[in-house]
């Protein structure tokens, strides 16, 4: 596929980066595909459990959407961070950039704020550390990553299990954590009638059922047209479980929570993920467990 040079921009707004050799290995990843890059100062730098102090991140953010030779600004990697920077940033500002923002995990709390004050559309995708920075990483990730930022849309295939579905709306959500974190706040858009994509690294299944009852107590759930589950991955069981896992929790919310569920989307702390346009469009048909995905992303 041929592609045109863009801008990457390397930033950490979150947690700092643990392995310098991902900087320089995401670095050279871009380059060989073709594009250009701009190492940020919090890529090399730490604070406490930060890259830098919420002044320096807050700046990071800046130098992102004012550089005019970035294209797509890119989280090297998430932690924690974004909730204490939100409430300074100027989403108006950053959105009149017209920049592509990409990364997930503790990202998804910048995606979420972006579309509810700014209407910008950002996506859930790769990250430096993980993905471009990875020893090995993964063809899938790149191959679409590239697709969505080159033409902005794509068409997926998927396993999908779930009940036969047609509907379309907008594509939002992210870390179920960050997603259940901003219920009650500003920060939080009021979408109806959306397809919501949800995923989490690290969460016992019955914390993934709570946080989903938050979301259902808030009336979330039932606003949207369907959920796509992603990875819920990255945890012991607990001996308190007896039987209890992510099956159940699945069961429980498909029989409780009045809005179609499906497992299998390709994406979340994985190394296989789609690109996602968190805000952009979506049509979902599913049917006997085959998902089709149309992606889609407003001309700029």
């Amino acid at each position: 596929m041929t592609q045109s040079a863009l801008g990457f921009g390397l930033f950490a707004p979150a947690g700092f980066v643990i392995d310098p050799a991902v900087v320089d290995r995401a670095q050279q990843r871009l380059r060989a595909l073709g594009h250009r890059v701009v190492i940020d100062p919090t890529c090399t730098t730490r604070w406490q459990r930060f890259a830098a102090d919420d002044g320096e991140r807050l700046a990071a953010v800046m130098r992102m959407a004012t550089d005019a030779t970035i294209d797509v600004a890119v989280a090297m990697r998430g932690g924690y961070g974004w909730s204490r920077l939100l409430e300074h940033l100027d989403f108006r500002s950053i959105a009149a950039a017209r920049k592509r923002w990409m990364g997930h995990s503790d990202f998804t709390a910048f995606q979420l704020a972006a579309l509810a004050h700014g209407g910008m559309i950002t996506y859930a995708g790769p990250m430096g550390a993980y993905d471009f920075g990875a020893m090995q990483p993964s063809p899938f990730t790149l191959d679409h990553c590239m697709q969505m930022l080159e033409h902005g849309r794509d068409t997926v295939e998927c396993a999908l299990d779930g009940p036969d579905f047609a509907g379309e709306g907008t594509l939002w959500g992210g870390n179920l954590a960050m997603v259940a974190h901003l219920v009650g706040s500003p920060h939080l858009p009021q979408t109806r009638g959306g397809i919501l994509f949800l995923e989490d690294i690290g969460e016992q299944p019955y914390r993934i059922e709570r946080m989903l009852h938050q979301l259902h107590f808030a009336g979330l759930l039932a606003r949207q047209r369907a959920v796509l589950l992603g990875t819920f991955d990255g945890y012991e069981p607990g001996a308190n479980n007896n039987g209890y896992d992510l099956e159940t929790v699945i069961r429980f919310a498909r029989a409780h929570f009045g809005v179609p569920i499906f497992t299998g989307l390709p994406f979340g702390h994985c190394p296989d993920k789609l690109t996602l346009p968190v805000g952009g469009h979506c049509t979902l048909a599913v049917r006997g467990g085959a998902g089709r995905l149309e992606l889609s992303v407003p001309a700029r």
